[in-house]
């Protein structure tokens, strides 16, 4: 696919969409990509070593979470160090072009969430 071009799925609600993003989510610091290789080399470094650490201690969801928020956060990654920008494809046409990268954040995150709510704040950890 050429940059900008469209494949309608589902015309006007799906469409595979070929663009390129340089900046972070909804392409903020642009053009700003050892930052941003920087930031998420050691974030996603960080929660590697910490699930290592906790893998056997720390509750499933907890850890799922953060593998998540990892593992899209090492997909991007993998796409700016290679290209110099995250592809991304997925268009709904109502909301910005994203990548199954960010879904993974995404879910991640949301599942942290769950589990903060669900667990942390019956435990008393969570005021």
């Amino acid at each position: 696919m050429d940059l900008g071009e469209t494949i309608p799925l589902i015309e006007n609600i799906l469409h595979i969409t070929y663009i390129t993003n340089s900046g972070g989510a909804f392409s903020i610091l642009q053009g700003q990509r050892f930052l941003l290789i920087l930031v998420t080399s050691a974030m996603t470094s960080a929660i590697l070593v910490y699930i290592f650490i906790k893998r056997n201690s720390e509750h499933f969801l907890y850890l799922l979470s953060l593998s998540m928020i990892c593992a899209g956060g090492a997909g991007n990654l993998i796409d700016r160090v290679r290209l110099g920008a995250v592809v991304d494809f997925i268009d709904f046409r109502v909301f910005p072009i994203f990548n199954l990268a960010d879904i993974c954040v995404c879910t991640g995150c949301g599942l942290l969430l769950l589990y903060i709510f669900l667990f942390e704040v019956r435990r008393g950890k969570v005021a």
